[in-house]
């Protein structure tokens, strides 16, 4: 297996409640997934419905999800929605993040997170240039209150 790029990105998970060894691979319901991950029940229908996060159903109809792969699924998620992704690119890149935090490198991979890449540098350009816009507008601002300031000093002395 390839090396696995690490990201912090911050996304935290919270332990099973009182699960023992084994327990793990249990069914959860998606309330349980939501406590555990940190992660709204609408945003969890959210995920399946782009995608992402696959559930089954009960004969009843409630969501069952696969335990600790689902709750490691989320996580992944999260951490790839943090980079800036979308859903639409994180669905691709779901099968290179799995088995722990970060990407394994692939051809795929590669190509999605380099072409955000490239997009952050283009919007990084435009907002250097927005705030040059803004500084130049700030500086005229000052030197016509100065301006001003400086006339009415003027009229105060001369009346």
């Amino acid at each position: 297996m390839g090396k696995r790029l690490q990201l912090d990105t911050g996304v935290k998970v919270k332990p099973a409640r009182d699960a023992g060894p084994g327990e793990g691979w249990m069914r959860m319901r998606i309330g349980e997934l939501a406590r555990r991950t940190g992660v709204s029940t609408r945003v969890l229908r959210y995920y399946e419905q782009r995608g992402l996060l696959g559930a089954e159903r009960d004969a009843n109809g409630y969501r069952r999800y696969d335990g600790e792969a689902a709750v490691e699924v989320v996580a992944r998620i999260r951490e790839l929605l943090a980079t800036g992704l979308n859903t639409d690119d994180i669905r691709e890149l779901l099968p290179c993040a799995q088995g722990g935090p970060g990407l394994t490198p692939c051809a795929l991979s590669s190509g999605i997170v380099e072409r955000k890449l490239v997009q952050l540098d283009h919007e990084m350009a435009e907002l250097a240039r927005r705030r040059a816009a803004l500084g130049a507008y700030v500086q005229v601002m000052q030197e016509r209150r100065t301006q001003d300031e400086a006339l009415a000093a003027l009229a105060l002395r001369a009346g």
